[in-house]
């Protein structure tokens, strides 16, 4: 029995001398199931995700200006192409992790209709919608809006958020009625977690295509490598899935 034991510590020291840590930045809309993916990813890789959240464009700028991050996970597939491009990111780790869906939300329950009508009566003072400069959710809300017809109507009323996380704070506080979101951040199972809302069909908007790489700094990194092959994983995908997202 003490042999076991004397054999079995040098053994559990180097499975944790391997463990490492990765920087990621992660688009604000995937927040919640990065953090679920990160704690799983921890406990059967031993490796630690420390994560960053935020708007897809400002990662950029940051990371254009030295930022240390290792990883991106973000909002669009533009960015990520950017990257490579410009040489900031390791060639061939490019993929789509996830198509985000943008749905009308108000945290009011029976506010919002199954067809977005209520767009169209304009009855309301306030429309949340994330900077379409920067997001890539503001961008297709306001494609979306265009393709109704409705976007001089209601341009008026909109309330900006700088990211899809502050769009959303907009709405869950009572600030503004209602504004586009992320079906991720009030889906869990199928199922709205608050509020009403209608799902914008895929058809009014570009494919909300959400690529990960790997950044420059992280091409050394062994956990960096491991997060994506992670993501590409039956339990990641699970949980990609559940909170709404198209793979």
């Amino acid at each position: 029995m003490k042999r076991f034991a004397t054999l079995f510590v040098p053994l559990l020291f180097a499975v944790s001398a391997h463990a490492e840590e990765v920087s990621v930045a992660v688009a604000a809309n995937f927040t919640a199931p990065m953090q679920k993916i990160a704690a799983e990813f921890e406990k059967d890789t031993g490796h630690k995700a420390q994560l960053a959240f935020g708007a897809t464009g400002k990662f950029y700028a940051q990371i254009a200006n030295g930022a240390p991050f290792e990883v991106l996970l973000a909002a669009d597939d533009e960015t990520p192409a950017r990257l490579e491009r410009e040489q900031l990111a390791a060639p061939g780790t490019r993929f789509t992790y996830a198509i985000g869906r943008l749905v009308l939300w108000s945290a009011r329950d029976g506010y919002v209709d199954g067809r977005g009508e209520l767009l169209k009566k304009a009855d309301f003072k306030h429309l949340a919608v994330a900077n379409p400069k920067t997001a890539p959710y503001g961008a297709a809300a306001v494609e979306a809006l265009q393709k109704l017809g409705l976007l001089e109507t209601v341009q008026p009323r909109f309330v900006q958020g700088e990211n899809i996380a502050q769009t959303y704070q907009f709405v869950a506080t009572g600030n503004a009625e209602l504004g586009f979101v992320a079906l991720s951040q009030v889906q869990k199972d199928g199922k709205l977690t608050a509020g009403s809302g209608w799902v914008v069909p895929a058809s009014l908007h570009a494919p909300i295509r959400q690529d990960a790489l790997t950044l420059a700094r992280g091409r050394h990194n062994p956990a960096a490598g491991a997060l994506l092959a992670y993501l590409k994983g039956d339990k990641a995908r699970s949980i990609i899935k559940s909170f709404g997202y198209e793979l």
